[in-house]
C-alpha cells in the first residue's frame, strides 16, 4: 500500500483527468475540524468541503445514522417507494417554510432541476409562449459546471471550448438592483431569477445591504419566481440556517446541497411550493439516487441537528470573532475582507504572493485553505470547531502574512 504523498500525488497526475489544481496534500484520516494525511501530518481543516463538512469530519450522529442505514437499504431507486423518503420530504420542506421537495444527488443536478422547474413553471402557470422563457443571473455567479450552467457563467475558464452554449439567460452584474427591476419591467419573458444570496466562488461577495429585499419585491410585482441557490451558504453557514435570513427574505425556491448530505455522501435538493413544484408529472424528471434511503437517512439526522439552532449560533458567534480578528489584517497584508457568519473571503496584498502562494504557506504550517480567482483566499472551518483552533489557525495565517 502506497503511505507517501508524492507517489500517491503522482499517481492521481497519470491517472486522474487534470480538471482541478489540488494542493499537494493525500488526506488519509479525519474528525471533527482535523485532517491526517498519509504519512501523519495533521492539518486544521479551514475549507469544510465547500461547506459540505459544516458539521464536521466523520460527525458522530451523521456517521452512526449511515450505519444504521446501511444495514437495512441503500437503494431502492424512485420506482418504489422507501421509508425514509416522505420524512425527509416532509421535514425539508417544513424547514424551509415550503410545501414540496424535490431531492436530487449533486448541486449541480438540484440548480439544473431549477432551471427546468422554472422554465415548466414559466409556460404553464405564468403563460410564457413555449420556447421563450428566460432566467435571469448575475455576473461572477457559480452554480456548478454542466453544459447548460457554464453556458450563463462569467468565468471564462469555465466557458472556454465547451460550446455551443445553451440559450435562455440573461446576464445582469450582482448587486445591482436598478439593472434588474429594468429588465424585468421590460421583458415579460423572464420567469425566474436565479441568485447567489452570497457569491462563494467569487470570493464570499455579499451584495449591497437591501439587494435580496428587492429582488424579491421586484420579482414579486413581476410574477417572476426568486430562486436562491443556497448549496453554500445555507445550513448554518452564514450565522442562520438560509443565507436570505439575513435580509428577512423567503424566496420561491430553494436550491440547497452540500451540508444537507453531512459530508457522507451527496444530497440535494430543490424546495418551493406547491404551485410551483407541482408542475411535473410521472416522467418528465428524475434521478436513481435522488432520494435514496441513505441519502435521506443521514439528510433526516442533518435537519434534526439543524432543528436546534446550536450550528447556526455557533456559526454567529465564532464568525463574529473570525471577522474581527481578519478585519485587523486589513490595511497591511490584508486589502479587504467580505462574508457572514463561519465565511470569509480574504483579499491578499498582491505584495505578499498569490492566495495560492498563501495556501501552500499554510499548509505547510498545518492549516488548509483554498485561493480563488487569484489574490483571494476562502476561509469556512467546520462550524464545529473550537475557539482555541480557530485562533490558532488565524495565528498561523497571521504568521504567513507577515513573514
Amino acid at each position: 500500500m502506497i503511505k507517501h504523498d508524492e507517489e500517491l500525488i503522482a499517481l492521481s497526475d497519470t491517472y486522474s483527468a487534470h480538471n482541478y489544481h489540488p494542493l499537494p496534500v493525500v488526506i488519509a484520516h479525519a474528525e471533527g475540524a482535523w485532517m491526517t494525511d498519509v504519512e501523519g501530518r495533521r492539518y486544521l481543516d479551514m475549507l469544510a468541503g465547500y461547506s459540505a463538512l459544516n458539521f464536521g469530519h466523520r460527525n458522530e450522529r451523521l456517521i452512526e445514522a449511515a450505519k444504521r442505514q446501511l444495514d437495512r437499504v441503500t437503494l431502492t431507486s424512485r420506482a418504489f417507494h422507501n421509508d425514509k423518503f416522505a420524512p425527509f420530504c416532509q421535514q425539508l420542506a417544513d424547514l424551509c417554510g415550503m410545501d414540496m421537495v424535490l431531492a436530487m444527488n449533486t448541486g449541480a443536478e438540484a440548480v439544473e432541476t431549477a432551471v427546468k422547474t422554472a422554465r415548466k413553471w414559466g409556460y404553464e402557470v405564468k403563460g410564457v409562449p413555449d420556447g421563450r422563457a428566460k432566467i435571469v443571473v448575475a455576473t461572477d455567479n457559480f452554480h456548478g459546471r454542466t453544459t447548460t450552467i457554464v453556458s450563463f457563467s462569467t468565468d471564462e475558464e469555465a466557458r472556454r471550448h465547451f460550446g455551443p452554449y445553451t440559450p435562455g439567460f440573461e446576464v445582469l452584474p450582482y448587486g445591482d438592483i436598478e439593472t434588474m427591476r429594468n429588465v424585468l419591467e421590460a421583458d415579460p419573458e423572464i420567469v425566474a431569477v436565479l441568485v447567489e444570496p452570497i457569491q462563494g466562488e467569487a470570493g464570499v461577495l455579499v451584495p449591497p445591504p437591501g439587494y435580496l429585499a428587492e429582488v424579491r419585491r421586484v420579482c414579486t410585482e413581476r410574477n417572476v419566481l426568486f430562486i436562491a441557490d443556497e448549496i453554500q451558504s445555507g445550513l448554518g453557514r452564514t450565522g442562520r440556517t438560509f443565507a436570505c435570513e439575513h435580509e428577512g427574505v423567503v424566496p420561491d425556491m430553494y436550491v440547497l446541497g452540500k451540508a444537507l448530505g453531512g459530508g457522507v455522501l451527496p444530497v440535494s435538493a430543490v424546495v418551493s411550493s406547491r404551485e410551483v413544484l407541482g408542475v411535473f408529472k410521472p416522467g418528465e424528471h428524475g434521478s436513481t439516487f435522488g432520494g435514496n434511503p441513505l441519502a435521506c437517512a443521514v439528510g433526516l439526522e442533518v435537519l434534526a441537528m439543524l432543528r436546534t439552532g446550536e450550528f447556526q449560533q455557533r456559526s454567529a458567534e465564532l464568525g463574529e470573532h473570525l471577522h474581527h480578528e481578519l478585519n485587523t489584517l486589513v490595511g497591511g497584508p490584508v486589502t479587504a475582507v467580505r462574508g457572514r457568519g463561519l465565511w470569509a473571503g480574504v483579499d491578499i496584498d498582491p505584495s505578499h504572493g498569490t492566495g495560492r502562494d498563501v495556501s501552500r504557506a499554510l499548509m505547510a504550517r498545518g492549516v488548509l485553505v483554498k485561493d480563488t480567482h487569484g489574490s483571494t483566499i476562502r476561509i469556512a472551518p467546520p462550524l464545529v470547531i473550537s475557539k482555541d483552533d480557530l485562533d490558532w489557525g488565524l495565528e498561523q495565517l497571521r504568521a504567513v502574512l507577515e513573514a
